[in-house]
């Protein structure tokens, strides 16, 4: 089963493509990360986003998607610009027919390393080892998006 992993941001959406043999250990087929600049406006930060996201759905051809939900307490603008990147992600996979499913930061930090309050070292220290890695990926929003389609491969397996 191959799926498509995404950590949903407006300067980096990071995305992983992980395949899983009939143990369901996960086998990173590719991963990195969508990086807008700062001086473009949002709207064509939003439009490179959707442009990249459908150039990686045609190239790996996943057969689900996991995406990361908001989960924001303080900043308003930083949330209201990871909803803008998330929806043309949402937009993206529902155009080329992927299933989704979400999930929320300690969903995934509880598939990864079985307690929903891990750190962001732990829960990629934990990638590392369950892939077989020499090294934790980077950047940061590709490892975390390696962990959420782990999570997505619990959840569609079941």
């Amino acid at each position: 089963m191959r799926i498509l992993g995404i950590d949903p941001g407006l300067a980096t959406t990071g995305w992983a493509v992980v395949d899983f043999d009939n143990d369901s250990k996960p086998i990173p087929v590719d991963y990195g990360a969508i990086t807008t600049p700062k001086g473009l406006g949002v709207s064509e930060r939003l439009v490179e986003i959707y442009d990249d996201m459908n150039s990686l759905i045609k190239k790996f051809k996943p057969e689900y998607a996991g995406v990361e939900t908001l989960l924001f307490a303080n900043n308003a603008k930083t949330a209201m610009s990871v909803g803008e990147a998330r929806g043309v992600v949402l937009l993206a996979l529902e155009k080329n027919s992927i299933p989704i499913r979400e999930f929320t930061p300690p969903q995934v930090k509880n598939s990864i390393t079985g307690y929903g309050k891990a750190d962001k070292k732990q829960v990629q220290a934990n990638v590392k080892m369950l892939c077989g890695l020499e090294e934790i990926p980077k950047p940061d929003d590709a490892a975390d998006a390696i962990a959420i389609a782990i999570a997505t491969e619990v959840v569609v397996s079941r």
